[in-house]
């Protein structure tokens, strides 16, 4: 990632590394049947895009508080809402290990403190992935038992990131 790139070329870099991420998270996740998780709702760009490519799955979101596109907003039975320091190890409890796809897009504008955050978080999201299923994830995470992926082709390096238990 450049020093030079403008603030536009940089959001334009993550989007499409989110969707080259997501579509290979889908297609080598599609013959499992555990649940979606999407951590961090935000406008629902992401989760409308999940909603018409993936069949057969329940997804789960997670959200602070819902702000998204009537579009792209969950019904009540698919939101799990709260902080996911609350309810990441609460959904332990109520899935296990039996999610498929776990996307997460849960930082801000600042570098720091978004890997503060992923350090803390990573082992909360850790023990809800099946085995086999994959983690995208906007910012580095920080897994004891996961392996990072090669990015898929049309993903920039840096701006996203693909994990397998």
């Amino acid at each position: 990632m450049s020093d030079n790139q403008s603030r536009l070329d940089l959001f334009i870099d993550r989007m499409v590394s989110q969707r080259a991420c997501l579509d290979f998270a889908i297609d080598q996740t599609a013959d499992q049947t555990g649940p979606v998780f999407e951590l961090g709702l935000g406008n629902g760009r992401t989760y409308h895009h999940m909603m018409q490519r993936i069949l057969g799955r329940e997804i789960y979101v997670f959200e602070r508080a819902v702000a998204s596109h009537p579009d792209s907003t969950p019904s009540d039975d698919q939101l799990i809402l709260g902080d996911v320091r609350e309810t990441l190890p609460a959904s332990v409890e109520r899935f296990g290990a039996t999610a498929s796809l776990i996307h997460a897009d849960l930082g801000g504008h600042n570098r720091e403190k978004n890997d503060v955050f992923a350090r803390f978080v990573s082992p909360l999201i850790e023990p809800l992935l099946a085995p086999g299923g994959l983690m995208v994830s906007s910012d580095r995470m920080y897994f004891e038992g996961l392996s990072e992926l090669p990015l898929p082709e049309g993903a920039v390096e840096g701006r996203c990131f693909i994990y397998r238990r």
